[in-house]
């Protein structure tokens, strides 16, 4: 008998409910976080689990004898879920929330009634359903890494324009110096110079030779000429606030300058861990023959797909999956093909970038673009696009173990244009 269980968690219990195939509701309970739990858990398996439930040979329990259905698939408890031999289904929340309204329009919710949600999808529906994807531990681990790294790349992005805003807000006299010397406002020299002349008073008091060691330091050429245009520049008569103001702005920005020195620091160190993990994949000779593809942005694909072989049944599933499909919405007389939007995000991203660097590493993917763009669609739709082609292809040099070719990948493509 196949038991279904739903597991709706939280950071220090899980409700869970357990279902034979006919839906009659064999055990529910309240279990805590940790060993204490899935120890329980077991237990309360194993009272309804038949004497075939156990595989003979291994002495294990048999493939999808228990099958559980969470809202997440990532910690230590879905990992012990794995272990054990049970199949676990990671639900969209979304959907669980959609499907709660199949049991009750009233809007009433709890913790129990969701695991009874849960225990019923993945014994009515779990053919729409992925199944939590078998990757490696070097996989797992590497998207970890990876996922950190983009989060900090994302992190430093928003305090600056934080930064910039509150140099804009008290100090936009910084920002044109920056302009003037030539600096960006996320280069190490100008996040110095903007550590010693925070304010307007401290910004005129600066020495032409500090200005210029502070360039010097960076390898900057034309140095007179920069110091001379930042040190004029810092020193121009401008607006200023009240006092207080200023020195409260001031303040916010030392913060944020610290913040970004601090990221800056740690981005290059965590680039240094995603490019070995990748690295020491079997997989990665694959992904980086593939045009528009480094190191860093390969690792990201990989870790976002995955190196389960069996996780995407054809290159229709994969491109779903990395959201460069479109999805079309038929009502009657009119049928519009849009965007896919629900998707994973990272993989997206990783995607867009992934066509437009392969615009200058490959001849057919610029052919390609330059066709899509000659039709009327915009530089991102022709992106998507293209996106959606190389998720094909790099889809086929997976499932045939074979590095990437330009003649092989563009050839039918430069023969219908011809």
């Amino acid at each position: 008998m196949v038991l279904f269980v739903g597991d709706d968690w939280a950071e220090d219990h899980h409700d869970v409910e357990v279902l034979d195939d006919t839906g009659r509701r064999l055990a529910k309970a309240r279990l805590p976080e940790g060993m204490t739990g899935m120890s329980r858990l077991h237990e309360l398996l194993a009272e309804h689990l038949g004497e075939d439930a156990i595989d003979a040979e291994t002495g294990t329990l048999a493939e999808g004898e228990v099958i559980v259905g969470i809202e997440t698939d990532r910690g230590p408890w879905v990992a012990a879920l794995i272990a054990a031999g049970y199949q676990a289904f990671a639900i969209n929340p979304l959907s669980a929330a959609r499907y709660q309204e199949r049991h009750s329009t009233s809007g009433a919710k709890s913790d129990p009634g969701d695991a009874h949600v849960l225990a019923e999808i993945v014994r009515l529906d779990r053919a729409h359903h992925r199944p939590i994807a078998g990757d490696s531990d070097a996989v797992d681990a590497l998207k970890l890494v990876a996922r950190s790294h983009q989060s900090l790349i994302w992190e430093r992005t928003r305090h600056l324009q934080r930064l910039r805003q509150a140099l804009r807000e008290h100090f936009p006299a910084a920002l044109v110096a920056l302009a003037a010397g030539g600096l960006e406002l996320a280069d190490p020299d100008a996040l110095e110079l903007l550590e010693r002349a925070g304010d307007p008073d401290r910004a005129a008091r600066l020495s032409r030779a500090k200005i210029a060691a502070i360039l010097k330091r960076a390898r900057r050429r034309e140095v007179e000429v920069k110091t001379e245009a930042i040190q004029a520049t810092l020193r121009a008569p401008a607006l200023r606030q009240p006092a207080a103001i200023e020195a409260a702005y001031a303040t916010i920005a030392a913060s944020q300058i610290r913040l970004i020195v601090g990221l800056n620091a740690q981005i290059p160190a965590l680039q240094e861990v995603v490019a070995q993990g990748f690295g020491q994949h079997p997989d990665a000779e694959i992904y980086l023959s593939q045009p528009g593809l480094g190191t860093v942005l390969g690792a990201r694909v990989l870790a976002e797909f995955g190196d389960d072989p069996h996780r995407y049944q054809d290159h229709k599933a994969r491109r779903n999956y990395a959201g460069t499909s479109p999805i079309t919405r038929a009502s009657g007389r009119r049928t519009v093909v849009l965007a896919r939007y629900a998707r994973n995000r990272r993989l997206g991203d990783a995607v867009h970038q992934w066509a437009f660097c392969a615009l200058g590493a490959s001849p057919g993917a610029r052919a390609y673009y330059d066709q899509l763009r000659a039709r009327g669609a915009n530089h991102h739709a022709a992106l998507r696009q293209l996106g959606n082609r190389l998720v094909g292809i790099l889809h086929g040099c997976l499932k045939t173990h074979t590095r990437y070719d330009e003649t092989n990948a563009w050839a039918h493509r430069q023969a219908a244009a011809a």
